[in-house]
């Protein structure tokens, strides 16, 4: 996995949000629409920490997975994880 942002420091932060990633992929990982505040509930996890996680789900260094976001009404959406076989096959993501 390959985190990047501007005040990531790879010895303090990737322990973390591997993790954190992980927690989220697993899940998500079960196709099932969910909020980002039942993310949160489940997992303890800060909404935007999941909104970044869920982003680089999408991401090819990542897995390339396709998250679908479904809007449902007054800005509400749900999130719908659907895992690229491919990469876990390959064994790239846990």
């Amino acid at each position: 996995m390959n985190f990047s942002g501007e005040d990531y420091q790879k010895d303090r932060d990737k322990p973390r949000l591997t993790s954190q990633y992980q927690r989220i992929f697993a899940l998500m990982a079960d196709s099932k629409a969910r909020s980002y505040e039942e993310i949160a509930r489940v997992t303890g996890y800060p909404v935007p920490s999941i909104a970044a996680q869920l982003r680089n789900m999408r991401k090819e260094s990542f897995g390339k997975h396709t998250v679908i976001r479904t809007y449902v009404k007054n800005g509400f959406n749900l999130y719908t994880l659907y895992v690229n076989d491919k990469s876990m096959e390959q064994g790239e993501l846990l």
